[in-house]
């Protein structure tokens, strides 16, 4: 069994929050797959996991016999967001309303 956070960092977690999520961490730790998705570079994580402590704790789990794939470049939905907004107006411009 695996899990997928997504987009981890965008919005600060509770302390109750953060605390469970070091706990789905922590439960997972050598036991399960875990893939988490973020923009957060791992030196802001304490914003996230409200205590330096347990932002430790948590990035020691996660980074423990991992694979950290860095990609760069355009956002794939900011890119798709892009061009159906651009297919909706090229499509639209032509047609004149009949009143």
């Amino acid at each position: 069994m695996s899990e997928n956070r997504d987009g981890l960092g965008y919005v600060p977690a509770s302390k109750i929050g953060s605390e469970l999520l070091f706990d789905v961490i922590s439960s997972a730790y050598e036991c399960q797959s875990l893939i988490v998705t973020t923009n957060l570079p791992f030196e802001n994580w304490t914003e996230v996991m409200s205590s330096e402590r347990r932002t430790g704790a948590t990035l020691d789990r996660l980074t423990h016999r991992c694979h950290i794939l860095e990609a760069s470049g355009q956002s794939y939905r900011l890119r798709d967001a892009k061009r159906r907004k651009q297919t909706t107006h090229s499509s639209g411009s032509g047609a004149k309303s009949k009143q």
